[in-house]
């Protein structure tokens, strides 16, 4: 099927009037987005599909109301915590169920070696499997700001809390995450020469290091000043293990953003379409 050309904001004005093929193509744009966060946030497929099915139907119903004041997106993501805080609701007292992302595990460049494209899946699981670890607060603003793309801001108006609070937690959450995955860098550098990036991220700070993961995280969201940055960079150039603490870093947060890119099954697709039908019907 041909994607719809029009803007959010032009399928939205028509919606309204009453075009229920732009319903559709409103939710099928952004139906796999809602999957992805569902599944990362629930942690359970069987949620993820509620989360989806309840959001789509959620955005149909309260379409004559929005007034674009917040993003599609934004006013998306809100909607969609709500429907998986009350999915874990239901769920508490159940063991944690860590099932991988379907779409997460290949990253590796096709021109890989078998055994360089194992260690890259390696660290997807891992990293997913850290994300799942987090506490749900800190799972949530990374999701959203590394692994959706959100702004600070937008983050902060779908969790409703400030942007400060926001950066607070996705330093916390960054830095937790990059610590559980660091020992396989460490271990995919060990067949290679000594002092190797990942090597010597594993190598104890000698007593002159700043906290480099914490200053790229900070930097990432444009809160050191350019002197910092500058004495960081300095720093970097010359020291070995901080130069692999940072480039690990990035390469979590770039498989962050990797992850989750195969869509939304189709049998999940199907029943939200049929659902969907059902509600546009005319009654």
């Amino acid at each position: 099927m041909t994607a719809d050309p029009r803007s959010d904001e032009e399928l939205i004005a028509a919606a309204r009037q009453g075009d229920r093929a732009a319903v559709t193509a409103l939710l099928s744009r952004h139906e796999q987005q809602i999957y992805r966060f569902g599944l990362r946030m629930c942690r359970h497929p069987e949620d993820a599909k509620e989360v989806l099915q309840e959001t789509l139907l959620a955005m149909a119903r309260s379409l004559p109301e929005f007034r674009a004041q917040s993003s599609v997106a934004t006013w998306l993501y809100t909607i969609a915590r709500s429907f998986c805080i009350k999915q874990r609701r239901l769920r508490q007292g159940e063991p944690a169920a860590h099932a991988p992302l379907e779409a997460a595990a290949d990253v590796a460049a096709a021109s890989a070696s078998p055994e360089e494209a194992a260690a890259s899946q390696e660290v997807d699981r891992a990293v997913e499997g850290a994300i799942a670890e987090l506490a749900p607060e800190y799972r949530e603003v990374l999701v959203l700001r590394d692994a959706e793309g959100l702004t600070a801001p937008e983050v902060a108006e779908v969790l409703g809390i400030s942007v400060d609070a926001v950066k607070s937690r996705l330093h916390r959450a960054r830095l937790a995450v990059r610590a559980r995955v660091a020992p396989l860098y460490a271990a995919a550098a060990g067949a290679t020469a000594a002092g190797a990036p990942g090597a010597a991220a594993a190598s104890p700070p000698s007593p002159g290091c700043p906290d480099v993961a914490a200053l790229l995280s900070r930097h990432l969201e444009g809160d050191i000043t350019a002197d910092v940055c500058a004495t960081m960079e300095g720093h970097l150039a010359g020291c070995a293990r901080c130069r692999a603490v940072c480039d690990s870093l990035r390469d979590v947060l770039a498989r962050c953003r990797r992850a989750g890119d195969d869509g939304v099954p189709p049998a999940v697709q199907q029943r939200v379409r049929v659902a969907l039908q059902d509600f546009l019907r005319p009654r």
